[in-house]
């Protein structure tokens, strides 16, 4: 299963300093389906951050969050 088309949409409008969260079930249902989760396998996260990058996003997971964050980077001010 990969994200849906309207996550491509959402990352491509992302504005700067705000975030899209996403938690860890969809995270491995998307990148890395029947890979385990809890954490998600290290190969979901690698994934997502390459999605990530299709649309200029950062991508972090917070593992005490259960959860992964794309955001716009911001350059220093």
């Amino acid at each position: 299963m990969a994200p849906p088309k309207e996550m491509d949409e959402v990352l491509r409008l992302l504005p700067l300093r705000i975030g899209a969260y996403v938690p860890d079930d969809l995270l491995e249902d998307w990148f890395a389906p029947g890979k385990g989760m809890s954490p998600p396998a290290t190969v979901a996260i690698a994934a997502a951050g390459a999605y990530g990058r299709k649309f200029e996003c950062e991508f972090k997971h917070y593992r005490e969050r259960k959860e992964g964050v794309f955001w716009k980077w911001v350059p220093a001010i």
